[in-house]
């Protein structure tokens, strides 16, 4: 388990079904990298989804980026916060059709400590596209509080 500080970020936040996440995300990581440079807000970490409430054919999501200063809200890009809490973590390799996989050990893990997996979980995505074009090669770094 790991102790997870409140974090600032920027995000896009909207209601999207499953099968359109990765067009989402692209929109979305674009006009936060694009509204924090208007803005001079510098990034404190790689893109991150953060998924509030548990997936089913369409999830409320919010992505873009940690930052370390203050943003103003301009237009669909808003100022958000990861919240501080205790979790449980797990690097995932690999396409993210399989991050399911990594979920579930993530899972197994929290239950297994005698806790309750939370309905809110975030991942950073360290290494993906456009960065790296090899999917096996994709590094996302999952995070799951607990209570």
């Amino acid at each position: 388990m790991i102790h997870c500080s409140e974090q600032p970020t920027a995000v896009l936040r909207e209601k999207v079904a499953m099968n359109a996440l990765p067009e989402f995300f692209s929109r979305a990581f674009a006009a936060v990298a694009a509204e924090t440079r208007r803005q001079n807000v510098q990034l404190a970490g790689p893109p991150f989804a953060l998924y509030l409430g548990m997936p089913a054919e369409t999830v409320d999501v919010e992505a873009g980026f940690p930052i370390t200063d203050t943003l103003a809200d301009a237009g669909t890009v808003v100022a958000s916060m990861l919240p501080e809490t205790e979790a449980y973590e797990a690097m995932h390799t690999g396409p993210y059709d399989t991050l399911e996989s990594t979920y579930t050990v993530v899972q197994d893990q929290i239950k297994s400590a005698g806790k309750r997996p939370s309905d809110t979980m975030w991942e950073y995505y360290l290494n993906g596209p456009p960065t790296e074009r090899d999917p096996q090669k994709w590094q996302t770094r999952v995070v799951w509080p607990a209570a």
